[in-house]
């Protein structure tokens, strides 16, 4: 019995250790998206989910790991901090306005800028501020609006899905007359870059017209297994298909990055948080 409980306490150190790493670090994962429509190449990062967290002093480590990439541009796909009331997030702000001092931020709400632009009674002015702060550093703020990058002839949309998207234990489907009701009809001469937080709805967006989605929201399933990948997703699905990495349907793609924070339940298990670099290439 002694014995028993031993390895028990062993393994339940291990897992405890790992889960402190992980929660603490990040890896750099890189993809390749090759389209005819592109006139430019180029790199892009993805950032998404970081939840308030930060990477040393003033998230040193990872804007160093940024800058070391020389991207072209930052895509930020939501949830930079976390919708807790009283919550401070004006370090976020400071990091994001940072990286629009370096290079062009396109940045598309998560659900939790979302919530916090939504009820103002209960989290105060912080949406505003935050908005008001990035904005003001030259972050293009994307809320179910696009802009266009002549260069590469990539129109960039910004989507911010309804809160019933998210409810729990719920599967909610989403048909393609939402999408063209909230962003219109896509012009598919262009490259069409779709900043869309949860990835749930990846049959949708490529049904629309999405050449590339970027998505976070599902931290990689907190914990991931071999073969199985990530075991829970933000709706409490176990083994959740869409948990990170990339995905494709028809001509669309998409890819899933598995954020960098956490909320919540800080738990993060043989799933490192993520910076993801994007690079496109002419066909």
């Amino acid at each position: 019995m002694i014995i028993f409980l031993c390895v028990i306490a062993a393994i339940a150190l291990f897992f405890i250790l790992v889960m402190i790493i992980d929660c603490n670090r990040f890896v750099v994962r890189e993809y390749t998206c090759v389209s005819e429509k592109l006139h430019k190449e180029g790199k892009f990062i993805l950032l998404s989910d970081l939840h308030n967290k930060s990477f040393g002093k003033d998230n040193a480590r990872l804007l160093h790991a940024i800058e070391k990439e020389k991207p072209d541009a930052i895509l930020i796909a939501g949830d930079m901090y976390t919708s807790a009331k009283n919550k401070d997030n004006f370090e976020v702000a400071e990091f994001v306005s940072r990286l629009a001092g370096k290079y062009p931020v396109y940045y598309a709400n998560g659900n939790h800028e979302h919530k916090t632009r939504l009820y103002p009674e209960v989290f105060g002015s912080m949406y505003r501020d935050y908005m008001e702060k990035i904005e003001a550093a030259g972050v293009v703020v994307l809320v179910n609006d696009k802009v266009f990058l002549p260069n590469y002839n990539m129109e960039i949309y910004g989507l911010e899905i309804e809160r019933e998207y998210y409810k729990k234990f719920v599967n909610q489907s989403m048909e393609k007359k939402y999408l063209t009701e909230t962003l219109g009809k896509p012009d598919l001469w262009k490259f069409n870059l779709l900043i869309a937080h949860n990835p749930d709805y990846f049959d949708a967006y490529a049904d629309w017209g999405a050449d590339l989605t970027v998505s976070g929201h599902v931290h990689g399933g907190l914990m991931r297994l071999p073969v199985l990948g990530g075991v829970i997703s933000p709706k409490l699905k176990l083994f959740p298909h869409y948990d990170g990495g990339r995905f494709e349907k028809g001509r669309g793609v998409m890819i899933l990055g598995r954020g960098l924070g956490t909320h919540t339940l800080p738990i993060r298990i043989f799933n490192p948080g993520e910076l993801v670099v994007i690079h496109f290439r002419r066909q």
